[in-house]
């Protein structure tokens, strides 16, 4: 985006950025200590409160179902509105992911320095959120705007989780792995494009790479706050490296002595993906059934999209091979990738390998 030449930038108005703008945790546990404070009620039903320093706090509803109920915002952290917006939402979404759900809506918080900020620099930051909100399929159903001093910009964000499902800090136990979702440092560079210094002092030479799935990985990439813009693809297929990947697998021993029933097996798997190619909406919807009973954490964009990419994936381009049928000269590619890497010392024969799907 171009910003208005008059608009300030957005770093410039703000004595901290992002986590940053936190109450340091010593000051604020002497805050909450202090003073006649009356003890509040503690229902059985709040699973997650503020004892474990959780990112959400948990209330159960059912025996099936459990509120998650966070909330975060913060001042901008870098100077395009339109980013702002998209770090500041995700931000608050991953906390009801973070705690093993699915989240349902948010609330917008605002605080803008209406006097400083033209209306379409406050604009593209809301449209930022929202843009993370859409890519997750939940709407921002309200939430409350002021006029103040800084900069500021978050969400409220609800979720549910199945009660035995909660994710929790205190879970933790030792040995386990701790995962980072993203690189360290990001607090660094952004104190460093807060006072001017140029980013590529710092970024010079470093290349983020990931290999990832076209129908999947690629999509939660955008639904992290990636711009499309801000990624560049090379596709492996433009580099000989398109392996197939799913297939079915029986024992040899299954195969030699009923062979019949694998093949009925492999004939309903395809006819299934026939009906789903002429009912994707259909489809959809049964998947996101089954996700909402299991408490999985997904949404229909995410399911249309991956839905789209395995049809344009899993119909032949090739109209002499049928679909399912897998190449011999994909299956020879592959094994001689995987013998000059190292991986593999021996394949076998394709024949040994591959079993027709017509007698």
């Amino acid at each position: 985006m171009t910003m208005t030449t008059n608009a300030p930038r957005l770093t410039s108005l703000s004595h901290g950025g992002g986590c940053g703008c936190k109450i340091a945790p010593g000051l604020l546990s002497e805050i909450l200590k202090g003073g006649n404070r009356l003890p509040l009620p503690l229902p059985p039903e709040l699973l997650v409160g503020i004892e474990t320093a959780d990112d959400a706090a948990v209330y159960k509803l059912n025996d099936e179902q459990a509120l998650i109920a966070t909330t975060d915002f913060f001042m901008p952290i870098v100077d395009d509105p339109y980013d702002f917006g998209r770090i500041a939402a995700t931000n608050a979404i991953s906390d009801v992911y973070a705690m093993g759900g699915r989240p349902i809506m948010a609330l917008a918080l605002v605080g803008m320095p209406i006097n400083v900020l033209p209306a379409a620099v406050i604009a593209r930051i809301l449209e930022g959120g929202e843009a993370v909100c859409h890519a997750a399929g939940i709407p921002i159903a309200g939430g409350h705007s002021i006029d103040s001093a800084e900069p500021i910009y978050g969400l409220v964000a609800l979720g549910l989780v199945h009660p035995k499902l909660v994710k929790r800090n205190a879970d933790a136990r030792t040995g386990d792995r701790i995962i980072l979702g993203k690189p360290l440092g990001v607090g660094i560079l952004s104190a460093a494009l807060k006072k001017d210094v140029p980013q590529g002092d710092l970024l010079r030479g470093a290349v983020d790479a990931a290999s990832a799935m076209w129908f999947n990985e690629y999509h939660l990439f955008l639904n992290s706050g990636l711009n499309e813009d801000e990624v560049t693809v090379f596709f492996f297929d433009k580099h000989g490296l398109n392996f197939p990947e799913d297939s079915i697998i029986c024992l040899e021993e299954t195969w030699r002595t009923r062979p019949e029933l694998c093949r009925k097996f492999v004939a309903a798997t395809l006819e299934g993906w026939r009906y789903v190619l002429s009912h994707r909406e259909e489809a959809v919807e049964t998947v996101m059934k089954r996700a909402e009973k299991a408490q999985t954490g997904t949404n229909r964009s995410h399911q249309r999209w991956m839905l789209d990419r395995m049809c344009e994936l899993i119909q032949p381009v090739d109209q002499g091979i049928a679909m399912g049928e897998l190449p011999r000269d994909a299956y020879e590619r592959v094994a001689r990738e995987l013998k000059s890497s190292g991986q593999l010392k021996t394949t076998p024969a394709f024949e040994d390998f591959h079993a027709p799907l017509r007698p």
